[in-house]
């Protein structure tokens, strides 16, 4: 199978990519932070296979999808090709799409209830696998926000780790639009402590992910401690500008 990306696709991607790697390396060193110690996931929501192709090749190993119906038949164009990544979903995941994707993907960052954990831990424990999550923490209060909110994440986390095949890996969030200068990172700030607060309670080893942070906001969440950022415009461009060929 060949690749469908072009080369001036692949090169503007490729340009994207080094460059938020650099402006990452910049924040780690603001933050006092070892080099590499955050993971850049290329988010290629509504853009075709080729675009996340063109990142592949370029050199970015993991790659966030919002929707299951997006995710699976990119999925499935990859292994075609022996494109090896890992395939992270990102966007809000219903019960029902849950068996469209289980061993499927490096990480699931939108648990945001226990009905749906457990219907992962019960399609996971069907298929014979251990699928790892986070769960989706709504810090900013937004009613427009999925999650759970900062009291309900120990009882629902007692719940989850009790669950077969599944692993709790730590946090997810997303920060506000700021109205004004500074939001964004107070809202990383407190998930952050929180995220601190439910590695001591758990005392899980695999409980070292603090998803935060996208194309606007991803040096606050840096200085803050994310460990995964996910990038989608800053990469692939305005999604409300691409128009299909």
């Amino acid at each position: 199978m060949e690749y469908d990306f072009t080369e001036d696709l692949k090169k503007k991607i490729s340009d994207n990519i080094m460059s938020v790697k650099q402006s990452i390396e910049e924040a780690e060193a603001l933050a006092g932070r070892e080099k590499g110690s955050v993971t850049l996931i290329g988010v290629t929501k509504v853009f075709p296979v080729e675009y996340a192709e063109a990142a592949a090749v370029s050199g970015l190993v993991d790659l966030g999808e919002n929707r299951v119906q997006e995710l699976v038949p990119k999925v499935e164009r990859f292994s075609g090709l022996g494109l090896d990544v890992n395939w992270h979903l990102i966007g809000t995941l219903q019960k029902n799409k849950v068996k469209y994707i289980i061993g499927k993907t490096s990480l699931i960052h939108s648990v945001n209830t226990v009905e749906l954990a457990e219907e992962i831990s019960k399609r996971s424990e069907s298929n014979n696998v251990t699928t790892s999550v986070l769960l989706q923490a709504n810090v900013s209060g937004e009613e427009s926000k999925h999650g759970f909110a900062p009291h309900e994440l120990k009882p629902a986390i007692d719940k989850i780790m009790a669950m077969p095949s599944i692993k709790v890996c730590g946090l997810m969030t997303m920060a506000p639009i700021e109205e004004y200068e500074g939001q964004a990172r107070e809202v990383f700030a407190k998930t952050r402590v929180i995220y601190e607060d439910l590695k001591s309670y758990t005392g899980l080893e695999s409980f070292n992910v603090l998803s935060m942070g996208m194309s606007q906001d991803y040096r606050s969440a840096i200085l803050e401690g994310s460990t995964h950022i996910r990038i989608g415009t800053a990469i692939f461009g305005n999604r409300a500008e691409y128009k299909p060929v």
